[in-house]
């Protein structure tokens, strides 16, 4: 039976609704050109009042998922929307972590290769918490770093020299976003805005050959980084042909864990929350400055 207008529970219900049409268009339950329920069905589907379901259908259409035409329905246009992060509009991380830390209690693991991304994203939520947006219960951050000590295969000179300069400006580019990191969740946890907050960053011996966001318990972002050749400037001027790779352009494939233990979100959330806390706990060391 349809909930009663103002009886969804809020910003929860939307996004358990929004999460669980969007796993249903990734997991094949709805195809691309298919049409969707009506408004009246999934509100009665999802017990929820028909102004939530209108709003879901605006977010899923802002993100490109659905079209809406009149006398034809809503009909799905892209069953796995992805994102890069310099693709017009907010872009993919940036609208997951302003929904994530929306919640009353926010949680987010990371694996990545210098958290250069990240750094900016969760400075934003953190003005966002002093001007009094959102008030999040607690922040629990868990970030997994490449080890320092460790030779990676990239950044690295095209002519396969043993210049080591490339590897020292990874670290110091490491070094720094990890401690501006530390540096706004401190702030808030001395400022006393969140009653419960709890980060810490880890050191592991491991190549990330894709980055990985866990959030709040449900949505998974994965994306790899692609091998490529570059030219790079020195802080002496100096410019390097490289193998690297593409961090800030790298795309993002979006996983929601639903209902259903055996839907494909619901599996790659899974698996990969149990292969981050292996790692975190049986590989990596914390961060010693």
């Amino acid at each position: 039976m349809t909930s009663p207008p103002g009886a969804d529970g809020g910003g929860e219900v939307f996004r358990r609704v929004a999460a669980a049409l969007r796993n249903a268009m990734s997991d094949g339950t709805y195809t691309t050109g298919s049409l969707l329920p009506t408004q009246r069905e999934l509100a009665e589907r999802f017990e929820v009042s028909k102004d939530t379901i209108r709003r879901v259908m605006k977010e899923l259409a802002s993100e490109g998922w659905i079209e809406a035409r009149q006398g034809s329905g809503t009909r799905v246009i892209k069953v796995q929307r992805i994102h890069t992060d310099e693709e017009a509009g907010p872009g993919l991380l940036r609208t997951v972590v302003r929904e994530a830390f929306g919640a009353e209690d926010v949680t987010l693991d990371v694996f990545s290769l210098t958290a250069e991304t990240l750094s900016g994203h969760l400075t934003e939520q953190v003005q966002r918490v002093r001007e009094g947006e959102i008030a999040p219960r607690s922040i629990t951050v868990r970030l997994l770093l490449p080890d320092e000590q460790m030779t990676m295969p990239y950044p690295s000179p095209k002519d396969g020299s043993g210049d080591d300069r490339l590897a020292v400006r990874m670290h110091e580019l490491s070094s720094l976003h990890s401690q501006l990191i530390k540096t706004n969740l401190e702030g808030l946890r001395r400022e006393r805005l969140v009653p419960e907050m709890s980060w810490e960053i880890r050191r592991v011996r491991l190549t990330p050959h894709s980055k990985l966001y866990l959030f709040n318990g449900t949505i998974a972002l994965q994306g790899y980084y692609k091998i490529v050749e570059r030219r790079i400037e020195l802080a002496d001027g100096e410019e390097l042909d490289t193998i690297d790779v593409l961090g800030l352009r790298a795309v993002l494939f979006r996983y929601v864990k639903d209902g259903n233990p055996n839907s494909q979100g619901s599996v790659f959330f899974t698996d990969s929350q149990e292969w981050f806390d292996s790692v975190w706990d049986l590989l990596a060391s914390p961060e010693v400055r």
